[in-house]
């Protein structure tokens, strides 16, 4: 038997590690089943290199438990370790200054730990967060090799011995700790199994699970294929991932299976994914999938799982991915992006930035090229797509200059243009007399529909906008497309929306006018609507109600925020506008009876009222009787 002490130079390490080593003991898991799995690929290597001349047989990693002995063990047949390789990679941790270490961060929060621990690769001492006492029986897989025992107690102290183990590999003992017993649970063992191994190389075996298989040729019976149950063993990774193998080599219901793979309890198709494949000026691998987004835009931004060398690391990709593109779900693989050793809190670095812009830039060359490629398929998908598109333009300079090329805007025909496209199809004949071009937009087709009618019976076009962020992409828009403003189609009348040189006539005199405007304001609440006399084609509405397009925006960006919060607290302001041309007006002004001629106002204004969605409960009732009424 040997004995010695860990070459720490301290007693203190021990529990800095166990305080400072990782941020969710759970990881413990993660990071000896990544040994395991190291273990089992270096000896593929030699095997390859032809310096292992035995047979490499099942290389799968047995994980086992025994809750009344309160025992997890890891086993691999991989490489091994020898007595001295044992001193050399367990008994000396691999830093130096331990002593500063210790002074400097005893008494420190777990936060501060994190920017020096990180530099020192104590994977396997991850285990003594969760154990009392730790295990090794290791045999190496060179001739001759004796296998050993580790043991420690997780202080400095340790014995190292020989033992009898028939089979090349290593398997760790964990004793686990009175506070750590929830992880002597199989249902709660596997669960970290399936969230941090379920993509590793060499195939990981824990326990058994029950299945069924048909039997070839056998029916039951009701004449269907029979079937039995069997035991097998549990294989929880699947150890060749989709991102891994050539795009080339793959099939849409390949990515298909992969995505609900990834994502079981997601029922809808991606609308399309992005295969990733780099490896210079550094390595990344993995593939992007384009959910469909609810208008809401309730997503969840941890849908990407970031992977180094097919192991998990972690789910939060802010500053690798762009924010805009975290609404995406997929994996992404790269053992360049520097790693804390909890491998889940990322460190600045200038590679993080690269592979963002890399990011961006791929995804962007996706939607070019379908949207050259397959412009009818990309037009089908818009109404989803648009969220990301748009998002992506407002948060990225770059991406918005790319995008400006597939970006679309679409027409209540449902007719899809491009920006240069719209500009061009509307400039002559929906600018105004200070030769601005007029986007006309509607943020609720089947509410703005009377409005819409209105614009279109006089040649004008006009888009929908019903996005959760448009009112933010207007703003976007205006700012880029010189000579241009964007108005919502009930924010006045045409006549006032798209400035003409030539004004229609007034069929009213000044007198009349200034008779016909109180008639109105005594049958409108004054502190929420504002009176406007306006002359308009005689076919056009007799009362419309407006809010002017500042306001209004101003309110949609308030509810979505848009950093203007008090708007939302503001009473709504509205034009009631008066068609001063309509018999209908004439009528009213020439109407002698005071009651018939405030019943007909109170009609109109509550029509137009109603075409907004303006009038509600008592207000409501009372029109409706008055309209039977007026039937009768």
């Amino acid at each position: 038997m040997q004995k010695g002490k860990i070459n720490v130079q301290t007693e203190n390490i021990f529990p800095i590690i166990k305080k400072f080593l990782y941020s969710d003991h759970e990881i413990f898991l993660r990071e000896l089943i990544s040994n395991a799995v190291d273990a089992s690929q270096k000896l593929k290597t030699l095997s390859a290199l032809g310096k292992f001349k035995g047979e490499l047989g099942d290389l799968t990693i047995q994980i086992t438990f025994d809750k009344e002995n309160k025992t997890i063990t890891i086993s691999d047949k991989g490489i091994g370790m020898t007595a001295e390789e044992v001193e050399k990679y367990i008994n000396q941790i691999a830093f130096s200054g331990a002593e500063e270490f210790v002074e400097k961060y005893k008494g420190k929060s777990e936060a501060d730990a994190h920017a020096l621990i990180g530099h020192f690769g104590l994977g396997f001492y991850s285990s003594f967060m969760v154990a009392k006492e730790v295990e090794i029986h290791t045999k190496s897989y060179t001739t001759g090799s004796k296998a050993v025992k580790w043991l420690c107690d997780g202080s400095p102290e340790y014995t190292l011995t020989e033992i009898t183990k028939k089979e090349r590999g290593t398997d760790i003992i964990l004793h686990i700790a009175e506070d750590s017993e929830a992880f002597l649970e199989e249902h709660k063992l596997l669960d970290l199994l399936k969230k941090y191994c379920k993509f590793l190389p060499i195939p990981i075996q824990f326990g058994m699970e029950k299945t069924w298989e048909k039997v070839e040729g056998e029916k039951d019976e009701k004449g269907n294929d029979k079937s039995i149950e069997v035991e097998k063993p549990r294989i929880i990774n699947n150890t060749k991932p989709l991102w891994t193998i050539k795009p080339s080599e793959l099939t849409d219901e390949d990515y298909s299976k992969f995505y609900h793979e990834l994502y079981p309890y997601t029922f809808d198709e991606p609308l399309f994914n992005i295969h990733l494949n780099v490896d210079y000026p550094f390595n990344l691998t993995g593939i992007l999938y384009f959910p469909k987004v609810k208008k809401n835009l309730e997503v969840q931004k941890d849908k990407i799982q970031l992977y180094c060398n097919q192991v998990f690391v972690t789910d939060s990709v802010e500053g690798i991915v762009p924010d805009f593109l975290t609404l995406l779900h997929g994996v992404l693989d790269s053992p360049d992006i520097p790693l804390n050793v909890s491998r889940s809190y990322l460190q600045s670095d200038a590679n993080v930035k690269k592979i963002s812009s890399h990011i961006t830039k791929k995804v962007a060359d996706k939607l070019e090229d379908i949207f050259k490629n397959k412009r009818e398929e990309f037009e089908s998908k818009w109404d989803d797509i648009k969220v990301f598109i748009e998002y992506g333009m407002i948060t990225e300079e770059k991406f918005a200059e790319r995008a400006e090329k597939f970006c679309l805007l679409k027409n209540t025909d449902g007719k899809f243009f491009t920006l240069e496209a719209y500009k061009e199809s509307v400039k002559d004949i929906q600018t105004d007399k200070d030769k601005k071009i007029v986007y006309l937009y509607t943020n609720n087709v089947e509410d703005q529909h009377g409005y819409i009618q209105l614009a279109k019976d006089k040649g004008y076009d006009v888009l929908v906008m019903d996005g959760v962020l448009d009112s933010h992409f207007i703003n976007l828009m205006e700012r880029k497309l010189e000579n241009t403003t964007f108005v919502r189609v009930d924010a006045d009348t045409i006549e006032k929306l798209i400035k003409k040189d030539e004004e229609i006539p007034s069929k009213l005199s000044d007198a009349e006018k200034e008779k016909l405007k109180p008639i109105f304001e005594k049958n409108v609440e004054k502190t929420k609507f504002t009176i406007v006399l306006e002359s308009m084609s005689e076919t056009d509405q007799p009362v419309l109600i407006t809010q002017p397009e500042f306001m209004r925006r101003m309110k949609d960006m308030s509810a979505i925020g848009g950093g203007m919060s008090y708007m939302g607290s503001m009473p709504d302001m509205y034009n009631l506008v008066v068609n001063i041309n309509h018999p209908l007006i004439g009528q009213i002004l020439n109407n002698t009876d005071e009651n018939n001629q405030n019943e007909t106002v109170k009609q109109l204004t509550d029509l137009a009222l109603l075409s907004q969605n303006l009038l509600k409960g008592e207000a409501l009732t009372e029109f409706i009787k008055r309209s039977v009424q007026i039937i009768k």
